[in-house]
């Protein structure tokens, strides 16, 4: 269960099966166990049994992710600035090009306010796909998908703060700040066992976080951040079964339990604004920015990636489903014939990209370790007998 195919192999069966259960005869009972209310009121917890998956246990896989990203920005891939520029200005780019055309096709329209929609990239489900399809791939561009999608997910979080959040709560951010201080100084503590402290600072985090109106997963990315690169490892060995065994197959089946609707008006500017921004605007906005700034800033960090490889991963980061499908409820509440139209523009775009991105990862992957058993062969008939 520590490994990635493995875990994406059973996320996406999870996803699939979610999907066609929610298409089929069995559809309201299953929606409506997701939609189901739990009884929390006393702690102040309004939430359903899909918003404890893609809220509490998704802040899981975040802490992964998180640490991951610590361990990388400090210690490994992206220590240096010109390595951490690329995924950054790249994911810059895949946020502003999907935006750019959804506006475009929507100016002076009221669904204009569904411009966020095709920014986010589901880091789970782009990470599953990327251990499938690109085993041969270096390990940098997992790197560079895994800087480049967490920091679009906490833009799309900040859009969603910003934008389509009226209940943001000071209090509780400050709450938020003084706990990741406390949980700081827990970790810098000379405590042999630091894993009760980590769970309590966990929750009291994960609860701020949630009062504060602020997606609560960014309580698993601060945590991360927050533990010590030097353990960012042992940590992560101890979590991620759980995470590729449970949590993400979980995940997949709730985020993509979605009745499809109707395929009317496919003309309409919302959905060709979603499915157009994260089919094409994302792979245009990451694949040439991510080229170019590598090309120009890499220097002796440069990255081992072509631009094919970057059009790759670029399709990996227009796989929006869980977020892109949240802004389209939050954007369209109101309006369900809007909503129908950014759904279907999310789950087709999505489906496309990743379609996309399992051709090309395949042909890649085989063209580096076609290069790998060349290397090794040369290297071989070098060696003195």
């Amino acid at each position: 269960m520590k490994s990635e195919r493995n875990a994406a192999l059973i996320m996406l069966t999870a996803a699939m099966c979610g999907l066609l259960l929610a298409n089929s005869p069995y559809s309201s009972q299953l929606l409506g166990l997701i939609s189901a209310k739990l009884h929390l009121d006393f702690l102040g917890l309004h939430i359903t049994v899909g918003h404890l998956v893609s809220d509490l246990l998704l802040a899981i896989f975040f802490l992964i992710a998180g640490l991951e990203l610590k361990y990388e920005l400090r210690m490994g891939t992206l220590s240096t600035i010109s390595k951490a520029m690329v995924p950054v200005a790249a994911a810059v780019a895949g946020i502003l090009v999907p935006a750019g055309i959804y506006i475009y096709l929507n100016f002076g329209q009221s669904s204009i306010s569904g411009w966020p929609i095709p920014t986010a990239t589901d880091i789970a489900f782009a990470l599953g796909v990327l251990a499938l399809f690109g085993r041969g791939m270096p390990a940098q561009a997992r790197v560079f998908l895994l800087a480049l999608a967490i920091f679009d997910d906490l833009v799309a979080i900040s859009i969603i703060a910003i934008a389509y959040t009226s209940n943001l709560n000071l209090s509780w951010l400050i709450a938020t700040v003084a706990a990741a201080i406390g949980f700081r100084f827990a970790e810098k503590s000379k405590l042999t066992n630091k894993w009760i402290l980590r769970i309590i600072f966990g929750l009291i985090l994960w609860y701020t976080v949630y009062q504060s109106g602020v997606h609560a997963t960014v309580a698993g990315v601060l945590m991360g951040l927050i533990i010590p690169a030097a353990r960012s490892h042992s940590v992560m060995a101890k979590i991620q079964p759980t995470s590729n065994l449970i949590i993400l197959p979980v995940f997949a089946f709730t985020a993509v339990a979605v009745v499809i609707p109707e395929f009317q008006a496919a003309s309409n500017p919302v959905f060709t604004g979603t499915f157009l921004g994260l089919a094409l605007g994302k792979v245009i906005g990451i694949s040439i920015v991510g080229f170019v700034m590598n090309e120009l800033f890499g220097g002796k960090d440069k990255l081992p990636l072509r631009y094919l490889d970057f059009t790759a991963l670029g399709f990996l980061g227009g796989i929006g489903f869980t977020v892109s499908l949240l802004m389209s409820q939050l954007a369209f509440r109101e309006n369900p014939d809007l909503y129908a139209q950014a759904t279907l523009g999310v789950m087709i775009g999505s489906f496309v990209s990743m379609a996309m991105a399992g051709i090309i990862l395949s042909f890649r992957s085989k063209q580096f370790l076609g290069m790998k058993k060349l290397k090794l062969k040369s290297t071989t008939r070098k060696r003195p007998n």
